[in-house]
């Protein structure tokens, strides 16, 4: 008789419903469940898994992860965004019950992996025994931000603990690790004193947590990763890029009903800007006119996703109709579009799924952030990576940005003799050839990963 193998170390791993945060989990579990000998459970909503076509239509992640729903006791992910308040308080008062009610069928797990923002999984690991290891989707930075917001000064005016999104002093001041990040960058969520709350509220369940795993990597962040790292009192672990790229090498060409990777590999190479603003909080309607005015009058290649059919037929009216300056899809497999030669540029609302895509393709970024941490990953892109331009300071004031400013953002990008965007380029390089050497085998995540396995299994 050979000896028997040990058994997989089993986790449970509960990501926030909300799509960013979805992908970052299953990205991380897809990494763990590589690694002999773990097997993980993730559980999501009954709508999230639909949603997944789990787990059918996720064969690249692999037969040790399985999935196990909860009833949908939270609002619908569609018209999500229209109450953001009333979603989060219902995630954090509704999931325990269902979620502790799942966990007395399956086999006790060695470890809980939990976003920042479901905190009440960190009591019910210590009602149990079991601990509980917080992923946290957004950049290293803010986090360091978010977990030490109790050390920035209260606003001037005396209401609330927060300066204004108007003071354009700098946080480092305050918080270490947090280069180039101003208190303006935290307008509107964190001015905000309902969604303040339930931040510091997930932050109070992190500092009880047995360990920490970040979706970015030490050559990216090193700053606000070695700050965290002395501040924290658990392990921190840098596990990123947290990107599909297992899925694209190992992903056969897909049937690829746009015809927009055909219409790429007509392009001259670097000579495409990608344009998505992402699929949760949207531009306006008069953003959306001026950056199709822009590219109009920049006169660039474009490959634009836009979800809404009714905003698809507006911006090709306005960007002059035909395909071979630009074309507008519903939907794109972003990566894939991102790695692809011809593509030079991305204009993005720099959300941290869409960075680290950025990141790990070598692309430089038009960033336009909305809100959320997007803000904050845009003033790395702009100022500490300096691998692209930030729109936001651009804007009138309506708010909205304009199609001259536009124009001469997307030239100083896109255009081969422009010194900037040569800059930019070679930086976007460097980062890309780091990304990469990160998570391959002997590199700083690949060795956080396996860190962290030794971590909950021993």
């Amino acid at each position: 008789m050979g000896s028997m193998a040990a058994p997989p170390c089993h986790l449970v791993a509960v990501p926030y419903p909300g799509r960013g945060h979805v992908n970052a989990m299953l990205n991380l579990c897809r990494l763990l469940a590589a690694r002999d000998g773990v097997a993980i459970t993730v559980v999501v909503t009954e709508e999230w898994l639909g949603l997944l076509g789990a787990p059918a239509a996720l064969p690249d992640l692999g037969p040790r992860v399985r999935f196990e729903a909860i009833p949908n006791v939270i609002p619908s992910e569609y018209g999500r965004a229209s109450d953001m308040l009333g979603f989060l308080e219902a995630v954090y008062a509704r999931m325990a019950a269902p979620f502790e009610r799942l966990l007395d069928r399956l086999a006790a797990p060695q470890a809980i992996v939990a976003d920042v923002f479901v905190p009440w999984t960190v009591a019910v690991g210590a009602r149990r025994g079991v601990p509980v290891c917080v992923m946290c989707p957004l950049s290293a930075t803010m986090f360091a931000v978010q977990y030490s917001l109790h050390r920035l000064p209260p606003a001037a005016d005396g209401g609330g603990a927060f300066p204004d999104g108007t003071d354009p002093c700098l946080i480092e001041d305050y918080i270490p690790g947090t280069k180039s990040i101003r208190f303006t960058d935290l307008a509107p969520t964190h001015t905000n004193a309902a969604m303040l709350d339930k931040i510091l509220e997930a932050y109070s369940s992190v500092r009880k947590a047995q360990c920490i795993i970040l979706t970015s990597f030490q050559e990216l962040e090193s700053d606000a990763i070695g700050a965290l790292r002395q501040e924290l009192p658990c392990p921190v672990y840098a596990a990123g890029p947290f990107i599909p790229f297992m899925a694209l090498q190992e992903r056969k060409a897909n049937p690829d009903g746009d015809g927009y990777m055909a219409w790429l590999d007509a392009q001259p190479a670097g000579s495409v800007l990608y344009v998505s603003l992402g699929s949760f909080l949207s531009v306006s309607a008069a953003q959306s006119d001026e950056i199709a005015g822009g590219l109009a009058e920049s006169k660039v290649r474009f490959l634009w996703v836009l979800r809404d059919a009714d905003a698809r037929s507006r911006v090709r009216g306005l960007t002059g109709g035909g395909d071979s300056a630009g074309l507008v899809v519903p939907w794109t497999d972003q990566l894939r579009v991102l790695c692809h030669p011809s593509v030079g540029g991305f204009f993005t609302h720099c959300g941290m799924n869409s960075t680290l895509e950025a990141v790990y393709a070598g692309v430089p970024m038009l960033t336009l952030p909305i809100a959320f941490d997007q803000p904050t990953n845009s003033r790395l892109v702009a100022e500490v990576w300096k691998t692209g331009l930030g729109l936001k300071e651009m804007a009138r004031g309506d708010g909205v940005i304009g199609r001259e400013e536009i124009a001469a953002a997307v030239e100083r990008l896109m255009r081969p003799d422009s010194a900037d965007g040569t800059d930019m380029r070679r930086r976007a390089a460097v980062l890309k050839h780091a990304a990469r050497a990160a998570s391959e085998e002997g590199g700083s995540s690949w060795k956080d990963v396996t860190s962290f396995i030794h971590f909950i299994s021993h």
